[in-house]
């Protein structure tokens, strides 16, 4: 086999050769630091030697002088520095960089790029027997060294960046013999240099004893240059005792049907029981026997303790389950029924006075599967807007109630009562906010505000409140909204993409057709003021609402196609009841349709129907109120909540005795 060799021009391979030797890095330079935090290089004129913090070591080059200035090796002196060395062959410069400079010189030019940025120095820098001569005042004034001339001795000084050593110590409580502490490395380098080691003084993992320690810290950088001490005191508290777990009952035997008071005698050394657990407490028994009750506490620092004790109930009934239930059942909680049972009560029929307020119901389509108008109405006065959909579309789409004035003269919007419930995944829990919230406002008389349009003016209404949050696939929208103009309004609800603009986009969308399932229509005089005669509660008895019996249902009609419309089940009617109640008469709500949530207001209290729960069928009853030993006059204010089931029946039915 034969091999070939090209031949290299003589200029060319000379050229070569003075490149690389420009580039070639010279090893670091370690030498600790001179006092006072500064380092210096100690130089001569036409000499290779320098001394480095009193450390000799030799340049690639010595000093020379051309034209008054000295030059220094770049090859020697860099290193020093704490640069690397490399070489960019596509612009021919030398590069020279720190944690903080990029220097770049190219041989035959005055001029020096520093970070990008292009500074003349005091003369060209040149090539000696294939190394880089830099000048030597423009290195120092790059690098904020200071030069100080004696003769042929030349001396360069400079500060040394310091790292520093900060930790934390954690956490804030630190017991002796049983924390495990944390140590947060909080050490830095104002040049970017790395953390290569660290001594501790005083560090513990765990301390042993309680008192006062100082754990210290140095670090050293990739420069070899040690950081001051960082101290941090740190104070260990005795260790920690356990909680100990103790209660007592009020007695030690009881009646069924009897309530029972736990009194919580638990403690711990630094009051900090973080958890209670109780098992078996049930604050009455309706069935004889030993009961079995325990407390569980937990402290801060997770450490446990349990006690267990025994009641014992008697086969002695102080009251059944039932009485106990009408008594003692809190208001806004729920307790059992008989659903048929409820059918014998008494029926009440009644008599109301119809309000001049006008009802509109956008709940047709229920189930949004395209965006556009939802419903478009032209009201004067007091209305209520009634606003309930679900979203099946597969992005996030926002709802609007906008008001377009088409009048010729302003018109003035005052915004009343309102409540929002949801986006929510859970259809029961979207109608119960939307009417406990309402209520609540309507309680408060709460207002929100004045709008007033111009002439051809069109305005978002409750936009803070309505269209606030997306409504993302799958979540449901309810809300209520009191409004009341000066003159007609054209009112749409208007259902969009989440990032479309509804007043740019207001006139081109399209009326959304019907579901032919739900209610969409405009209906008179809407709420109800119920009176009734005779005085309650003196036997067992009901009053119907959202049955189309009892409580006829609105006739209205469908403002988009025309339509006459049955509101069914009567939502979005206000009703106003005052009543007049025998002594020790317990008021209560039966759901008769199915499940039921919602609100009411009794006698100026809202009540939540049920406290963190729902009434799940006909067999399960809300306490609403109770009256006390005398007659009294009680109030009731509610309206039916979107996504429940009617028809509801308000119970009246007297109290059992109290025993003792």
């Amino acid at each position: 086999m034969k091999f070939s060799m090209k031949f290299i021009p003589i200029k060319i391979a000379i050229v070569w050769v003075t490149i690389v030797a420009m580039i070639v890095p010279a090893l670091p330079v370690r030498a600790e630091p001179s006092a006072g935090g500064y380092n210096v290089l100690q130089l001569a004129r036409d000499s290779d030697i320098m001394l480095f913090n009193g450390e000799e070591i030799r340049a690639a080059q010595p000093v020379t002088y051309k034209d008054g200035s000295a030059y220094i090796p770049l090859n020697g002196i860099a290193a020093v520095y704490g640069f690397t060395l490399d070489y960019d062959v596509k612009t021919k410069e030398a590069v020279a960089k720190s944690a903080t400079l990029e220097l770049r010189f190219k041989a035959g030019s005055p001029f020096i790029k520093v970070n990008g940025s292009v500074v003349e120095g005091p003369g060209p820098v040149y090539a000696q027997k294939g190394f880089m001569m830099v000048p030597l005042r423009m290195w120092a004034n790059l690098t904020d060294s200071r030069i100080d001339v004696s003769g042929k001795q030349i001396m360069l000084s400079w500060s040394v960046a310091l790292p520093t050593a900060e930790f934390e110590v954690g956490p804030d409580e630190i017991h002796a013999g049983q924390t495990l502490v944390e140590y947060t490395d909080k050490a830095s380098h104002p040049a970017g240099l790395a953390i290569v080691d660290e001594v501790w003084e005083g560090r513990y993992d765990v301390f042993p004893e309680a008192g006062l320690y100082t754990v210290s810290r140095r670090v050293m950088d990739e420069a070899g240059n040690w950081s001051e001490p960082y101290a941090v005191t740190v104070y260990v508290l005795p260790p920690n005792l356990p909680p100990v777990a103790d209660f007592e009952t009020d007695k030690k035997t009881y009646r069924i049907g009897e309530n029972i008071r736990y009194i919580d005698f638990s403690t711990d050394d630094e009051d900090a029981i973080v958890r209670r657990e109780w098992t078996g407490n049930e604050p009455v028994f309706f069935e004889p026997g030993e009961k079995i009750v325990e407390l569980e506490v937990e402290d801060k620092h997770g450490f446990v303790d349990r006690v267990t004790k025994t009641i014992t109930v008697t086969e002695e009934v102080l009251y059944t389950k039932e009485e106990y239930d009408r008594l003692f059942t809190e208001i806004g909680g729920k307790y059992a029924v008989s659903g048929a049972a409820v059918l014998d009560y008494t029926p009440l029929e009644f008599t109301f006075r119809r309000e001049n307020v006008r009802l509109v119901r956008s709940n047709s389509p229920e189930v949004l599967k395209a965006t556009g108008v939802a419903y478009d109405t032209n009201e004067i006065g007091h209305t209520r807007f009634l606003i309930y959909n679900q979203s099946a579309l597969s992005y996030n789409v926002k709802l609007y109630l906008v008001a377009t004035n088409f009048n010729g003269t302003p018109v003035d919007i005052t915004l009343g009562a309102h409540g929002v419930g949801g986006p929510d995944p859970t259809t029961v829990n979207a109608g119960k906010m939307s009417t406990l919230r309402y209520l609540d406002a309507v309680n408060r008389g709460a207002q929100a505000g004045t709008v007033r349009l111009r002439p051809k003016e069109s305005a978002v209404l409750f936009a803070d409140k309505l269209s606030a949050t997306p409504i993302k696939p799958g979540q449901t929208f309810s809300a209520y909204a009191d409004i009341t103009s000066s003159d007609y309004v054209r009112y749409r609800v208007v259902v969009v993409p989440q990032d479309v603009d509804p007043l740019e986009a207001l006139e081109s969308l399209p009326m959304l057709p019907r579901d032919g399932v739900h209610v969409r229509g405009t209906f008179d005089y809407t709420d109800r003021t119920v009176t009734i005669d005779e005085q309650l509660g003196r036997t067992k008895q009901r009053i119907m609402f959202g049955d189309g019996k009892y409580d006829p249902y609105l006739w209205g009609i469908d403002d988009g196609t025309g339509l006459n419309e049955l509101n069914l089940g009567n939502y979005g009617v206000l009703y106003r009841l005052k009543l007049q109640v025998a002594p020790r008469t317990l008021i209560s709500l039966n759901a008769r349709g199915g499940h039921y949530t919602g609100a009411f207001i009794v006698n100026g209290r809202v009540v939540e129907v049920t406290k963190g729960s729902i009434l799940k069928n006909q067999q399960e009853a809300c306490v609403l109120y109770r009256t006390g030993s005398r007659a009294e006059t009680v109030e009731i204010v509610f309206t039916p909540a979107s996504g429940s089931n009617l028809p509801i029946a308000l119970l009246f039915e007297p109290l059992p005795e109290v025993r003792t």
